[in-house]
């Protein structure tokens, strides 16, 4: 779907301009005392966007499951191939990714766009860090777009909504869930989560996520324990009966819900001697 210089959506840039006032006062609000996801994150990939209190969580974290250092690396490779088979098998050329993190290349629209540049991207997430380095650093090519929403994952029906400035849903949309839904407690919620975001979409529409897994390295819920006591977002770890529960009544491609690094893999992707504790599935609307 080619954008149209008379159509309102935005081409680039930022699809909504959130208020100033507000942004600044949520980014006075960002506390560098406590860890936070996308900033481990961030340093596990051996980023800069961290502090000494992501580190050292990180740390404490890696000592108790060795494997939480492989998941950053795993996890970019499986949304690295789910984009390119949305876009180039799937035809899909339009995504709304729930959660951002702090990449600063080979982010959705990144991937997405070197295979055609049209496609249309809208990112959410509620951190303020995340969203500041979002909107500085992001860069749509001239024939798609790209939004930034500064929204929660729980308030999926605004997020929808006003992704739709920039998205068209009356055409196929991947719906992008990396890691999101472990930050729901309620599988119920999780669940709903899901459903609301299938039903904004026609059939052809996408759901593409990985999960924290509890049932793929017993040391890995001694290091969720561990990053429950210390941050404000706790996790949960969900079995593989769980995550196929959130992929009820849809098409999910083979080879199915399977833990991140056998999902079609290619050559050059990380590789690693164990398990990495992770769950992951591309399905589709039917």
């Amino acid at each position: 779907m080619a954008p149209s210089d008379a159509n309102p959506r935005k081409r680039k840039g930022t699809a909504v301009a959130d208020d100033e006032g507000g942004r600044r006062a949520k980014a006075a609000l960002v506390d560098t005392s406590v860890p936070n996801p996308a900033r481990v994150g961030d340093y596990l990939y051996g980023g800069r966007n961290n502090f000494e209190v992501d580190r050292k969580a990180a740390r404490s974290m890696i000592a108790l499951a060795p494997s939480v250092a492989m998941i950053t690396s795993a996890a970019r490779a499986f949304h690295h191939r789910a984009v390119r088979y949305l876009v180039a098998q799937a035809g899909v050329t339009q995504f709304l990714k729930i959660g951002i993190g702090l990449a600063t290349t080979n982010e959705t629209h990144d991937v997405a766009q070197s295979i055609d540049p049209t496609c249309r991207v809208v990112y959410a997430d509620s951190d303020p860090v995340v969203l500041a380095h979002a909107r500085a650093l992001m860069t749509s090519a001239p024939e798609g777009a790209i939004g930034c929403l500064d929204a929660c994952l729980r308030d999926v029906g605004d997020i929808v909504a006003r992704a739709g400035e920039t998205l068209d849903f009356g055409q196929p949309v991947a719906f992008m869930l990396m890691s999101t839904l472990g930050f729901i407690p309620d599988i119920a919620a999780a669940g709903g989560i899901v459903r609301t975001l299938l039903d904004a979409g026609p059939s052809g529409s996408h759901l593409a996520l990985y999960h924290h897994a509890s049932d793929l390295d017993q040391a890995f819920h001694l290091a969720a324990t561990r990053w429950n006591r210390q941050s404000p977002k706790p996790v949960t770890l969900r079995s593989h009966d769980e995550v196929a529960g959130l992929l009820a009544g849809l098409d999910v491609l083979p080879p199915g819900l399977v833990p991140i690094c056998q999902w079609r893999p290619q050559p050059g992707d990380p590789s690693f001697d164990q398990v990495v504790p992770f769950y992951g599935a591309l399905a589709r609307k039917p």
